[in-house]
């Protein structure tokens, strides 16, 4: 979604829509390994306004995305609710060589006479997901020996407790 910087005013708008998500679905693969996926549009409501140059956006992301879960390789869903704040600044002219401070670092910026809100509601939905796909606090994961999902079932293998590497003294000890 596009908005023409010289039409937002400095009364609030509010804007509603869906957004795609297959651009961000691509985003999110990462070396072939893709823990979340959208299925379908993301919808998209927003605030913005202008106060002189600088522009202001407010808003809450809504979707349903489906993980993949780290331990038990079980795909899961989950509704997704985020809110957003940007505020966005025109963007220095840096035709010379100028060194930025720190505070300048942490702005958001906009050049031209449009404001592309995609890559700024994709880099939200991005900070909004888990770190690390689970389809659940308590899920059990697969058995190491036989792989199954100990989330459905148990599974008659034994577990060996101790490390492995220290397996050579276990035997050394046990022979004496």
């Amino acid at each position: 979604m596009k908005l023409n910087v010289h039409q937002i005013e400095e009364s609030a708008k509010q804007l509603t829509y869906e957004e795609p998500t297959e651009p961000l679905n691509a985003r999110l693969v990462h070396g072939g390994v893709c823990d979340f996926e959208f299925p379908a549009k993301a919808t998209v409501r927003v605030d913005y306004y202008r106060a002189g140059l600088e522009l202001f956006f407010h808003g809450k992301i809504e979707g349903t995305v489906v993980g993949h879960c780290a331990r038990c390789l079980e795909d899961y869903t989950f509704s997704l609710a985020t809110n957003f704040d940007v505020v966005l600044i025109p963007k220095p002219d840096l035709r010379e060589h100028v060194e930025l401070t720190a505070d300048e670092l942490d702005l958001s910026y906009y050049s031209g006479d449009q404001v592309d809100l995609t890559p700024l509601v994709d880099e939200q939905i991005i900070l909004a997901l888990p770190t690390r796909p689970l389809c659940g606090e308590n899920c059990k994961g697969l058995c190491p020996s036989c792989g199954a999902n100990l989330n459905q079932a148990t599974c008659n293998c034994t577990v060996s407790t101790g490390n492995p590497r220290l397996a050579v003294l276990r035997e050394l000890k046990i022979g004496h």
